[in-house]
This record gives C-alpha cells, structure tokens and sequence, in this order.
C-alpha cells in the first residue's frame, strides 16, 4: 500500500508541473545540510527544460513493472528445515520402599524412599522396639512419617511357656474360665494373638502421642494405617496348626477392630510350615518376602500370594536394608 501511494504521488507532481510554467528557480541548487536555504529566482529556459526531462524520466523508471525473474531450474526442491528433536530424558528411578525396625536402632536411615514400614515389637510378641518414638535416636517412625504403614510380630507359644497367656478372659472369647476350663484350645490362642496385637497397637499409639502426632487421650492412632503380621518360624509356634491359625486370626481380628487394614508378611514356604497353607485368610493381602534383587522381586509379583489374596508387596535385601517393591 505505501509503495502506491508513492507512484500516484509522483506522477500527481509531473502533472502539475508539466501544466505550470516553470522559471530557472527550479534548478536551483539547494545545500540541505541548511534547512534555511531557499532557491532563488532564475530565468534560464534551458534549465526548465532539462528538470522537466528528469521528471519525466524519474516517472516513467517508477511506473514501470519490474520484471520477474526466470526461475532457476537448476535449483533442487525447497526443503522446509524439520525441526530439531531432542532425546527424551530418561526418568529417574523411583526409589524403593523400605521396612525398618530395632535391629536398625542407631543407624542412618535412607534419604529418599516411596513408602516406609516400621516394626513395633523388638522381634518378638509382647516385646517393644526401643527406637519407635521419641526416645529412639533417631524416632524411627518420625524418618518414616505420618502415613507409615507398620508390623507386629506373632506367635503361638502356648499355655506350658508363655507368661502372657491368658487365663479366665471370657472376651472376645472365653479362655480357660469355670464354666470352660483348660488353657490349650483354639480359643484361648485365639485370646493370645488379641491380646499380642492389643499390646502392639498400644505401643505404637503412645509413640504418635509421644511424638505429637495425636492428642494425649487419642484412642485410636490416626488415618488407620495399614498393620502387616510378621509370621516367621523364628518365633514360638505349636505343632497343631489350627491353633497357629487361631492365634492369628485374633490378632488380625483385633487389628481390624479399630480400623486398620490387616496384612500378613511371610514366604509360601514359612507360611505353609506354621499355618499348613491355610486360605482362611483369602481377603487379607500378602506381602512376600526372599527376592535377590529389585528385578527379581517385579518378577515376583506375578507369583500366587500364600494367603490366596492380593500379593501387595515383594522384598529384598539392598545394602544391609530390607527394601520393598510395591506390585502393581
């Protein structure tokens, strides 16, 4: 549009001044350099007729089109430039989770984790890991945080060598009362594993207080977090199997009545030994533990949980830590 409006200038002002009588002041020269400077009169005709040839001139350069250029067909095809592809970053790997308890009192826990476990007991039933709340140095479940999920161990000692077996309890079941005397039945294993499990919860209740984390006459510990029971041939068991599975059907009993979600933590091989492969935990997940590495223990998820449920996690050692991987 500019470039127009300046051809239809220029030919306007040849116009006008091939109507106008022209004097010599016209070819005048002017210093441009002073903006003062005006041209003088002249009265040269061969000096009009010169200025009136260079307009005429000038017009005609400027009405003329240009012309367009052959192309050049030796030139290859255009080819639009693509753009620039930069590699895609390779994430970075998520970092296992890790399960922690007493044998770990005193040590540098893990910077980065994606989930954390903390035992309560000190690797048996009714014993305390001295590291949990506060008092530890550091509070093993403070490093893990709020929503920390936690493990109790069991066992079925029986009446003839445990201290803490129950005699004359008739809630949740009776145990060896008047009216149903004897200690060794299912259902005073059955009171056992309640009561163990009471004796964890509790525990790890006083630690949230002692760390803050819930007021000071809170009953229950906050958001329900899920409880795992360890069940390992370390720790005392009786021949009759039944009355192994009594014992742990009170604790996941126990653990369920305020609010958590119950777990169990073995191998197929340790779970068919104490329990004989019983299903009568199907609902309950499995977390398994014998994995030799992070690869073999993905590779795990697809195994068969030994409670016949959901197989929730797969452990493994890792430098001197036992790491988890959380199936998909």
């Amino acid at each position: 549009m500019a470039l127009a409006a300046a051809l239809v200038g220029a030919i306007g002002a040849f116009s006008i001044l091939a109507a106008t009588p022209l004097t010599a002041a016209a070819v005048e020269p002017i210093d441009m350099r002073d903006e003062h400077v005006r041209p003088q009169p002249s009265s040269d005709p061969e000096a009009v007729a010169r200025l009136l040839r260079k307009v005429s001139l000038s017009s005609s350069r400027r009405s003329a089109p240009r012309p367009t250029p052959a192309p050049d067909r030796t030139a290859g095809p255009t080819r639009t430039p693509r753009p620039t592809q930069r590699p895609t970053p390779t994430p970075s790997p998520t970092p296992p989770g890790y399960d922690i308890s007493y044998p770990q009192c005193g040590s540098a826990y893990p910077d980065t984790f994606s989930f954390a476990i903390v035992g309560v007991n000190g690797g048996r039933v009714y014993s305390e890991n001295p590291c949990l709340g506060p008092s530890g140095d550091p509070s093993q479940l403070r490093w893990a945080g709020r929503d920390a999920e936690l493990y109790a161990n069991t066992g079925n000692p029986g009446p003839d060598i445990s201290s803490y077996w129950p005699h004359g309890q008739t809630e949740p079941r009776a145990c060896d009362t008047d009216d149903l005397p004897g200690a060794d039945t299912p259902d005073c294993a059955y009171v056992y594993g309640w009561n163990a499990a009471e004796h964890a919860y509790v525990a790890a209740l006083d630690a949230y207080i002692d760390l803050d984390w819930t007021d000071a006459d809170a009953e229950r510990i906050p958001d329900d977090p899920t409880w795992w029971l360890d069940v390992e041939d370390a720790n005392s068991w009786r021949n009759d199997r039944s009355l192994n599975v009594a014992a742990l059907q009170g604790a996941a009993d126990y653990l369920e009545s305020v609010g958590a979600e119950v777990g169990f933590y073995s191998t197929p091989r340790l779970w068919n030994r104490v329990t004989g492969g019983t299903e009568a935990f199907a609902s309950h997940p499995s977390w398994h533990a014998g994995a030799r590495n992070e690869a073999d223990a993905k590779r795990r998820c697809s195994d068969v949980a030994f409670t016949g449920g959901d197989l929730r996690m797969v452990q493994w050692i890792e430098d001197g830590l036992d790491a988890n991987y959380r199936c998909p």
